[in-house]
């Protein structure tokens, strides 16, 4: 989903070049879970003159305008990617930090199911699940552990 000028200006946010610049990195990331600093680090190799304090801000806008979701995964700093319409869960790497996105339709049931026979009617959730992703160093890191 492409966030547009205009979807900014909706948003109450001036279109400047560091919002644009952010907002097209966490669009065109093949990496779709960028920290402030993968973020700030991949603008200066592109030669931009951007501070990581101008990051964390336009970051934090973004958020508050509803065009990004922050995550707070286990052993990492905040991630950040853009807001789907579709409702995803997350497996995270201990050792590398690796993300992947999944659903799964019977975890998504079951935890309807689990609210209800607790009196709750259920509005969201957050899941992330935690293992050793098949990299190599990843694994030789489980085994050691």
């Amino acid at each position: 989903m492409a966030i547009s000028n205009q979807d900014l200006r909706k948003a109450g946010l001036k279109v400047t070049l560091p919002r644009i610049k952010i907002l097209e990195l966490l669009e065109n990331s093949r990496q779709h879970h960028l920290s402030a600093e993968d973020i700030y680090k991949t603008l200066l190799e592109q030669g931009e003159d951007v501070g990581l304090a101008t990051v964390y801000r336009v970051l934090t806008q973004f958020e508050a305008a509803g065009i990004i979701q922050r995550h707070h995964f286990e052993n990492s700093h905040s991630v950040f990617e853009i807001m789907q319409e579709d409702h995803h869960d997350h497996i995270v790497c201990h050792n590398c930090s690796k993300v992947v996105e999944f659903i799964n339709d019977v975890i998504e049931h079951q935890q309807h199911e689990v609210a209800e026979q607790h009196g709750f009617t259920l509005t969201g959730h957050s899941l992330n699940l935690y293992g050793y992703c098949d990299a190599a160093e990843c694994q030789e890191a489980l085994r050691k552990k």
